[in-house]
């Protein structure tokens, strides 16, 4: 296991462009959206920040989850910020004609915003294989003290807007992943869709990320990681993403914390805060990201439901399977 960055880097979003690698992050210090760069997913560079500026609907302080959508013209950026009217999150989109910004968002309401379900987090996108774009999110039920649900909805081609209605994909319903999941990400392969999600407690080490497939993007889902995570681990791993290289293989990048403990007592980051406790959504200074060497290649079909101790480890590789470090 290597450490390839260590510091405050949660919800990592990793794309390939242009031959480089690019990694975007939650808010950290003064940046809303922290964006790296690297020619081989082991060195990087930090850019700074990725977004130009919030809209006026916006509060600053709360930008989460970044993802970017390559399109023809540019690239679109989908993230979670806070409704200042409501003090709830809501989800933004922003352009660029370079994948490291910076991204402009002129927009005067939010994309998503769930106001019955206390607000919209962690979006990010899918492109089917006819090219058909998807974004996917959560809806913040945990901040009302419901059970939370993953969604999917078509993207215009364009991707600043949408084609169809909003379908729910997912519910929290199993006991490993209370008290919510989230953090969604979607990939295809051999005609399946593998949905992976996070789920538990992002400050302790019990949270993991889950699986679940389907025949199409909008579902219906079955969970194969009934009994507990698919990865899991001392780190706490999760707000995990996918993508591929430019020979075809997959990498999957996901956070952890560096001393493999956690943090507990924190409030989970769509609440608000309880009993003058601060809410530490954006206070993550312990997050790393670190690339893991490849021990055993498990076709995705098989490899998927079976759970996964990958300790700490936040690039693998995923080819025809998934390469793993147990």
């Amino acid at each position: 296991m290597t450490v390839v960055w260590r510091g405050d880097f949660p919800d990592p979003f990793l794309l390939r462009a242009r031959g480089r690698w690019f990694a975007y992050a939650t808010q950290a210090r003064d940046l809303d959206v922290q964006v790296m760069m690297s020619p081989d997913l082991l060195t990087w560079t930090h850019l700074g920040n990725a977004l130009a500026g919030l809209p006026r609907w916006a509060a600053p302080g709360h930008t989460w989850s970044p993802a970017v959508l390559p399109r023809p013209d540019g690239y679109v950026l989908y993230y979670a910020t806070r409704l200042r009217s409501a003090g709830r999150q809501a989800l933004s989109v922003a352009v660029a004609d370079r994948p490291e910004g910076p991204y402009v968002d002129t927009s005067d309401e939010p994309l998503v915003y769930q106001r019955s379900r206390g607000g919209s987090i962690d979006p990010d996108p899918f492109v089917d294989a006819d090219g058909t774009p998807y974004l996917l999110w959560k809806s913040d039920d945990n901040a009302l003290g419901g059970r939370t649900v993953l969604w999917a909805r078509q993207l215009r081609p364009d991707g600043l807007g949408f084609d169809g209605r909003p379908v729910k994909v997912l519910r929290q319903e199993l006991a490993w992943q209370r008290p919510l999941i989230e953090a969604p990400s979607m990939v295809l392969h051999d005609g399946t869709y593998h949905l992976l999600y996070s789920a538990g407690r992002w400050e302790s080490q019990g949270y993991g990320v889950g699986h679940a497939t389907a025949a199409r993007p909008t579902g219906p889902f079955t969970v194969s990681s009934k009994d507990g995570p698919w990865l899991h681990g001392p780190g706490g791993p999760g707000g995990q993403s996918v993508a591929q290289d430019d020979d075809g293989q997959l990498h999957i990048a996901y956070h952890a914390w560096l001393d493999g403990r956690g943090r507990t007592g924190a409030q989970h980051r769509p609440g608000r805060p309880h009993a003058g406790r601060a809410k530490t959504g954006l206070a993550r200074r312990s997050r790393e990201v670190t690339s893991c060497s490849a021990r055993s290649q498990l076709p995705w079909a098989r490899a998927l439901p079976r759970p996964m101790n990958m300790v700490g480890c936040l690039l693998g590789a995923v080819s025809a399977g998934i390469r793993a470090t147990y």
